[in-house]
């Protein structure tokens, strides 16, 4: 496996008729980048909005006392509260590891299992693999790129199984497509 494929979901075969994929959630670099900004960026601005108010530099940097304070140093300040909510969501979101959760393909039972970590509750699903048609694997470049695995289900929508806002190469797609399908003995389809 590739180290990309390793970070965005590990699979297992605990035995000969059980597949299981480790989703990974929100706990990613980029989240705690952004919810670093926020918090950074939040807190600047409600100390620009205070020194404004009290006519101090409490900042090290530029000159906050000098604005006034309504509407300048107010906006700043409900800039800084936004900011700071922000921030609390993101935080939260890592902290609870949205989205984390595995899928288990178990043929012995006959049945996919789905688990997901929610906000408030885990999230699980149980679907029959006779529901599973195909393997779809959905790739779109551009402005908003798109690159997931689906399972093609009977008389349902089409089931995303991989992380959101993942981006993959293009070869660990088609390799984790390929090997899921081929568990399962259904076609892969999209490529």
């Amino acid at each position: 496996m590739s180290a990309n494929f390793q970070q965005s979901s590990v699979t297992s075969e605990t035995s000969k008729g059980v597949l299981e994929q480790i989703v990974e959630g929100s706990r990613r670099n980029t989240n705690y980048f952004v919810g670093g900004m926020l918090s950074i960026g939040g807190i600047g601005f409600l100390v620009a909005s205070l020194s404004s108010f009290l006519g101090k530099d409490l900042l090290p940097l530029g000159n906050p006392s000098g604005l006034i304070f309504v509407p300048q140093g107010l906006i700043m300040g409900l800039y800084g509260i936004a900011a700071i909510f922000a921030a609390i969501y993101f935080w939260t979101l890592i902290a609870i590891d949205f989205g984390s959760g595995f899928n288990r393909f178990d043929k012995d039972l006959g049945l996919l299992v789905i688990s997901r970590r929610g906000i408030f509750k885990k999230i699980n699903l149980e679907i029959p693999l006779k529901d599973v048609k195909a393997i779809k694997i959905e790739v779109r470049e551009g402005f908003n790129p798109l690159r997931r695995i689906s399972l093609r289900l009977n008389g349902r929508k089409d089931l995303p199984i991989t992380r959101a806002g993942q981006i993959k190469p293009l070869v660990d797609l088609e390799q984790e497509g390929a090997e899921l399908a081929r568990f399962l003995g259904v076609n892969l389809e999209g490529l």
